[in-house]
């Protein structure tokens, strides 16, 4: 164990055995990683509840009163940040949180273990929270293979989908945020949030890794009715 540059201890994992090299490398990030040190004393499931902490402490969509749907949501991190904002604990607002894996309960928060793709799901949940969604929130992340463009095109199709299911559920001026990563795959995907939304940006926050080309695209102000009119 020796000190980084910043004066902070780090952990070095030993390589051999049956731990591949990725293995290793990925690790070692985890275990000298700010945020996942942080995260556990302040009893987030995730690193990534800062990044939508710090998404929704510059572009204030989270509101009180609000109902959220997250996602791929496990472990939770950011229905956890959610459930806070939007007021869920006190029974103003409600946080969804979907995915195919368990996920452990969490206060204010609603889990339904199912396929968001499968064509009866926005059925299912709005029957669950017997209306729409103001706000739908993903950080998922494809299965890579290794291949490059393969991997860009199956990040940006399952951003597609997500996209798909929020216009079939958000409720007029709903919000819809979404993990990409930044490749010339995704001018199509932007391209068909503008005719759904309002205003469509691409945010970074501090908390994602510098070294990763992950961003997320936010579309405020979902059109409804409206941009189905004018897409037939």
């Amino acid at each position: 164990m020796a000190k980084d540059t910043t004066g902070r201890l780090h952990v070095t994992v030993k390589s051999g055995g049956k731990r591949k090299l990725s293995s290793k490398l990925w690790l070692e990030r985890q275990l000298n990683d700010p945020y996942v040190v942080q995260a556990k004393r302040d009893g987030f499931r995730s690193r990534a509840a800062y990044k939508l902490r710090e998404i929704d402490d510059k572009q204030r969509f989270l509101k009180q009163g609000q109902v959220v749907v997250d996602l791929g949501a496990a472990p939770g991190g950011w229905s956890q940040i959610a459930a806070k904002r939007v007021g869920a604990m006190e029974g103003r607002g409600k946080v969804i949180a979907i995915d195919l894996l368990e996920m452990p309960e969490l206060p204010g928060v609603a889990f339904a273990q199912m396929d968001f793709l499968d064509d009866r799901a926005p059925e299912k949940l709005r029957a669950m929270i017997g209306g729409g969604a103001d706000v739908v929130m993903s950080d998922m992340a494809a299965n890579t293979t290794g291949h490059r463009k393969t991997d860009q095109l199956r990040i940006i199709g399952l951003v597609e989908n997500a996209a798909a299911f929020a216009c079939e559920i958000l409720n007029p001026g709903g919000t819809f945020l979404a993990k990409v990563f930044q490749s010339g795959a995704e001018a199509d995907l932007v391209a068909q949030l503008k005719r759904d939304f309002k205003t469509v940006k691409h945010v970074k926050p501090a908390a994602s890794r510098q070294d990763s080309s992950e961003r997320y695209v936010l579309a405020l102000g979902f059109r409804g009715d409206n941009a189905q009119n004018e897409s037939s």
